[in-house]
């Protein structure tokens, strides 16, 4: 039995930065499942990277920077299909090039362009799109576990706005459709975006031992919440944000933890 119903479902995928990412995991577990994949990158030279990844698949530039390219967004798609029934926003950008400072002295121009990419091209992709949306599609982005996070940086209030856009997009879309908006709250996974965040590694593995089970959270286990959400499966979940994180949400005490670091303090 096809649980997931996705076969010869055809989803829009932007954000599938290599095959450490959600987007890839995502995309290649659709397919996996019957559905049809067409892809959008930032930049040109991308293509062939991608396209290494999936031969077959629909690929073209969409620069969510750029306002021509998302008003062209709808006819890029209408190439390849006249229906879409899902779309994956997977994009996240912060420039800590000069490493993560402290939140106060965060550059407008940082914060504006991450908030672009990060959060607001959801808005725009949808808009875009309103048009081909099939009846019971499923729009879906990428959160964090914790908007509060401080490790993240400035990503971290960027996330937090994403997830607020998700219940207005939600409400929004429903006063002409029955398309829905969601978000994954992913747990710290070993991803080259995430690798990028100074100090990741550390917060990962003090992660990992806040998880219940004690094992990292993987990239496979958000996408197939992703693939999910994307299906109709999951038609009674609208404008809220799933929590993906093993658990790390309800053991910041942990006890071994604790104890090592009250040993350490003695």
């Amino acid at each position: 039995m096809d649980f997931l119903g996705v076969k010869d479902k055809v989803f829009y995928i932007a954000g599938v930065a290599n095959k450490k990412s959600v987007a890839y995991f995502s995309a290649r577990t659709l397919i996996e499942a019957g559905a049809k994949c067409i892809f959008s990158v930032q930049k040109e030279e991308q293509i062939s990277s991608l396209k290494k990844l999936f031969p077959d698949a629909p690929v073209f530039v969409c620069d969510v920077e750029n306002k021509n390219d998302l008003l062209e967004l709808k006819d890029k798609i209408t190439a390849f299909t006249p229906k879409l029934d899902g779309h994956l926003h997977s994009l996240a950008f912060a420039n800590f090039s000069e490493g993560v400072k402290p939140f106060h002295e965060t550059k407008r121009e940082d914060y504006l362009q991450a908030a672009q990419i990060s959060s607001f091209s959801l808005v725009e992709s949808a808009n875009a799109l309103k048009d081909l949306f099939s009846e019971e599609a499923s729009i879906v982005t990428i959160s964090i576990s914790n908007t509060r996070a401080t490790s993240y940086g400035y990503l971290g209030p960027i996330k937090a706005m994403l997830e607020a856009t998700v219940p207005f997009l939600a409400k929004s879309f429903s006063e002409f459709s029955k398309v829905r908006v969601n978000a994954v709250g992913a747990g710290p996974l070993k991803t080259s975006a995430s690798a990028g965040i100074p100090d990741y590694i550390d917060n990962y593995l003090y992660a990992e031992e806040l998880t219940l089970r004690k094992q990292a959270l993987e990239t496979q286990e958000v996408a197939n919440t992703v693939v999910f959400l994307l299906s109709s499966r999951s038609s009674g979940i609208n404008a809220s944000t799933v929590l993906v994180d093993a658990g790390i949400s309800c053991n910041y005490f942990d006890q071994n933890l604790v104890k090592a670091f009250a040993k350490r303090e003695n």
